[in-house]
This record gives C-alpha cells, structure tokens and sequence, in this order.
C-alpha cells in the first residue's frame, strides 16, 4: 500500500510538472524569424489628454512641450489616425499641428495596418525595465502591448516582446523583468493563444529578446545578471522553453570599441539563438557602411561556426537634434532612400537571413520608417524633412520590398528602388 501512495504521488508530481510546461503554445503562425524583415516598435509617445496621466511623455523635453522645446526630430503624418492631439505647434499657413499618442488603441491600429499593406512582417514590442519597474510606465506598455496583439491578430502580423535592459539597475531589477515576463504569460496570455497566435517562434520556441548586452558605456547591471535571465528564459520549468536573440554591440565579436572586454559575453552569446548587433549610428553614410560590410561578413561566419543565426541591423538616417542641440539636425541623411537601401541589399548579400530596422516608430533619433509629415511644424523647434520628390511612406515601402528581395520573391537589386508614382 505504502509502495502504491508513493508510485500515485511522484505521478501527480510528474503530471503537475508537465502541466507546469504548457504556459506557451506548440507552435505559431510565425515559426521562424528567418525570411521576415521585422522592425522595433517604442510606443512610447503620449498626449496630455489620452488618459494615461503621462503628459507629452517622449514628445517633451525637459518637462515642456512647446515650440522651441521638443525631443523629437521627425513629425509624424497623422493623415490617417482616427485620434489626434492639438499642440501649440503650426504649420507655415498658421494652422494647429496635431499628433497621436501610442496609448490610443486606433493609433497601434493604424500602424499595424501600414505593416500590412507595405509587407512589413512585424515588430518587437519594446519594454524598457527602467520603465516597467514603476506603474506609470508598466501600466502604459502594458496597454500598448494589449493593443498590439489585438491588431497582429486583425492584420496577420508578427509580434515579440524585446526587453531594453538600457537604465536596468544592478541585480534588483533582475526579479523585475522575470516577473514581468510571466505577467505577460499568465495575464496576457501573450505566448498561449493557440498553435495560429501571432507571436513570433525560432527553432520552435517563442522568441524574447534582450538588449543591451555587453556594451561599455557604464551600465549599472553586469553580464552575470544578463546570464542569469537568459538561464531563466531558457530554462525555467514553467516560463521557459524560449529562445533568446541578444542585442549586442556592433563589435561584439571581436571585443571592439564598443564592447565590454568581458569572455563572459560569447559565453552567454552561444547560450542563445540569434546574434543582434546594434549598428544605429555606427557609420554615417554609404562609404562608411561599406567598411562595416566586412565585420558583417564576419559576424555571420561566426554565428554559423557556432551553430547560432543572425539578423542583420539596419536605419534609415539618424538626428537628434531636438533632444541634443549640439548635435546637427539630419545628422545621418536617408539620401533618398540609398542609405538604407545600402544597409539593406548589402546583408542580404551577406547572407543575412532575417531583417531588423530600427525603428518603426523612433522620432526622437529620427529612425521612424513610418509616414512622416511632409508639411511638419516651423519655428523655434527644427523638424528633418523628406526630399519634396519623396513620399511620406517611401521607407515603409522600402522595408517590404526588402523582405520581398530576402525572400526571393523578387530579384535582387543593388540600386534603390523608386517611389511608387501615386495614380
């Protein structure tokens, strides 16, 4: 008897534990992130009355949100959103400039849609720790989050969570981001919405990214407390079973200038899946990029010596002039498009199997591949301008085309492709 209640005992521990192993779904309808160009997706940016209790969040600069007084260099193209903002910001004909908030459902709504009708396969939901860890900012991207999966599902989309480590404190915030990661899996249910869910799978896992790995520019946390949640994603018997991209810098492998001098780093690096440089800014234009090129090539040798994948980093101009005045406005120009297109049919050449721009929606740096104003506010504030002969959705265009051309789904092309001519 006594043999039988402890056989009947250890077969309730065991069926608890393969229980305790189903929080994620089998599959997805996005197995895989190779062949998809995916973008990074802030939603950061509020407006005074949307309810969220965070004022001008992101659009301010130092606590003001006026002219003369912003963080951001480009100006969205509100055209198509259902909600809007008045600011005390104008036009050159006098008229009021208006902006979204991302806490608005019909604002993510909206962009999922763009992804849509461009070919954007979908983006990485940001989640910063030094934001989450308090309830403002952990309420608001929360919201942003539910929101999105809404519309990945409404637009067929991919979507993953990426957590910023970027003003992670030191080991304290470890329990943080763990606990928000199984929020996210029992509340939201974000990884357990059916074999046909739009969350993003690798090598048959769901996919979590973390940023901000091993750069050193003095960052309170260490490679130790990245180790220990990479362990915790890929190996917690209940929230694990993950796969895991990192978000390196540009000269990770070889230890460069931007790295930590650090062998833990390609010690947890091939504890994961994906190898995610982070090259925003790393080089100004075309001839600089060219350079770049080569560690590229290095960087995907390695990652396949190492059984690991890829994804190469790209963007389509940088400025953030608002934000830092002693930097020039438009300080890393789109050049019609050929700065990005470089980016793009280079890695592909390279044999990147998987696209990330940076970003979808980051005005602050002037990233955003989203529509943008051509008519943007004037006076004391300076906003970057598109060429007059290119469109307000030329990059989103881009962006898909791209992952036309990494898929095969088009020949390749070295030369930048044109507006399309509206009828």
């Amino acid at each position: 008897m006594k043999f039988k209640q402890l056989f009947i005992f250890a077969l309730l521990l065991l069926t608890g534990t393969v229980n305790a192993q189903n929080k994620h779904s089998k599959t997805s309808k996005f197995k895989s992130y190779k062949g998809l160009i995916m973008a990074g997706y802030q939603g950061w940016h509020n407006a005074a009355e949307d309810g969220a209790g965070r004022g001008w969040y992101h659009y301010q600069s130092r606590g003001k949100f006026e002219p003369g007084s912003t963080n951001v260099d480009l100006w969205p193209d509100v055209s198509e959103q259902e909600k809007v903002y008045k600011t005390s910001f104008v036009h050159a004909d006098g008229s009021a400039a208006y902006l979204t908030s991302a806490h608005d459902a019909s604002t993510v709504e909206t962009h999922f849609r763009w992804m849509k009708e461009y070919g954007l396969d979908g983006v990485f939901m940001q989640r910063f720790v030094a934001e989450i860890r308090g309830r403002s900012g952990r309420n608001h991207f929360n919201t942003v989050l539910g929101n999105a999966l809404k519309s990945s599902q409404k637009y067929g989309r991919a979507i993953s969570v990426m957590y910023d480590l970027s003003g992670m404190r030191d080991s304290v915030d470890v329990p943080v981001l763990i606990n928000d990661w199984k929020n996210l899996v029992d509340s939201m249910k974000i990884t357990g919405k059916g074999n046909n869910q739009t969350y993003l799978y690798h090598n048959g896992k769901p996919l979590v990214v973390i940023w901000g790995v091993g750069f050193n520019d003095r960052r309170k946390y260490t490679l130790k407390d990245v180790d220990k949640i990479v362990d915790f994603l890929k190996n917690d018997p209940v929230y694990g079973g993950c796969s895991v991209m990192l978000g390196v810098p540009t000269y990770w492998r070889e230890f460069g200038n931007d790295t930590e001098k650090n062998p833990l780093l390609h010690e947890i690096i091939k504890k994961a899946d994906i190898v995610h440089p982070w090259t925003v800014g790393r080089y100004g234009n075309e001839i600089a990029y060219n350079k770049y090129s080569e560690a590229q090539k290095g960087d995907v040798l390695w990652c396949k010596q190492n059984k690991l994948d890829y994804v190469g980093v790209v963007f389509p101009g940088f400025s953030w002039h608002n934000m830092n005045p002693r930097s020039p406005s438009n300080q890393i120009p789109r050049n019609r498009g050929t700065f990005f297109w470089k980016q793009l049919s280079t890695a592909i050449q390279n044999g990147t199997e998987m696209l990330y721009v940076a970003m979808f929606d980051e005005i602050d740096e002037g990233t955003a591949i989203f529509k943008i104003a051509k008519n943007p506010p004037v006076g004391a504030s300076t906003f970057v301008k598109f060429e007059d002969d290119v469109p307000s959705d030329y990059y989103l265009y881009l962006a898909g085309y791209a992952g036309k051309m990494l898929r095969k789904q088009v020949p390749f092309r070295a030369d930048v492709p044109p507006p399309v001519k509206k009828k």
